[in-house]
């Protein structure tokens, strides 16, 4: 049973959400304000997942969710916007939330992002995993590292590594947007949906360029991305 950190200020929608969730089989835990959110993360520091709303009446979800992913870099993260404002959404896209959802949102659409990024999160079996190596890059899927020659270990998000595990399994070889989506984030994109881009984004910034400045993931209009040996 997975226990979920609900963090919103919006205490009614809390509790049609805890009793929703809690009959799809999830444990809730709901806080109201950051302070609360952050004691609770200080004593149980290892929730499944968390769905976090960015306006939250003693300050920013999305500054949460900067601490939460300095301390928790891999804990998956859904983002809730009453406003669906798409600067919000491209902001916590960027500081690291693993999903976005506007509210109001359908509890089943809900339910169903949040399966999803768990099903992202689990590990797979300690015999099937395996350091992927590709030139100067080796990528460790259970501890969600990356290792480039002569730099510091680079923490991904469960996203950014479900994304670059992908990629590693076909190098130079592109990898249309949906069947990237499906593969990494375990979903399609919706019209106008910009996380599977956004992550990317994110991706190349945390990796940079190979030692002759070539560009590491390369997207091609109408064809996707592909990770450049």
């Amino acid at each position: 049973m997975s226990t979920i950190v609900l963090v919103d200020d919006d205490q009614e929608l809390c509790e049609l959400l805890v009793n929703w969730l809690s009959q799809e089989g999830f444990t809730l835990h709901a806080c109201f304000d950051t302070k609360s959110a952050r004691d609770y993360l200080d004593q149980h520091p290892e929730p499944d997942a968390i769905i976090l709303d960015v306006m939250l009446p003693d300050g920013n979800g999305l500054q949460l969710l900067r601490k939460i992913r300095s301390e928790h870099p891999q804990l998956p993260v859904l983002m809730l916007s009453a406003r669906g404002e798409p600067t919000d959404r491209i902001i916590g896209l960027e500081l690291g939330a693993d999903d976005y959802l506007a509210k109001p949102c359908d509890p089943r659409e809900l339910t169903a992002r949040l399966r999803a990024v768990l099903r992202r999160s689990v590990t797979a079996p300690a015999a099937t995993l395996h350091t992927v190596v590709a030139g100067d890059l080796q990528y460790n899927p259970a501890r969600g590292v990356v290792t480039i020659t002569d730099q510091e270990d680079i923490v991904l998000t469960v996203s950014e590594g479900r994304i670059l595990e992908a990629l590693l399994a076909t190098p130079n070889e592109p990898i249309d947007k949906q069947h990237l989506a499906q593969l990494a984030l375990d979903r399609k994109l919706t019209l106008y949906d910009r996380s599977l881009d956004m992550h990317v984004s994110n991706l190349r910034r945390k990796l940079g360029s190979h030692a002759d400045d070539k560009p590491r993931i390369i997207a091609l209009r109408g064809r996707g991305y592909f990770y450049s040996l």
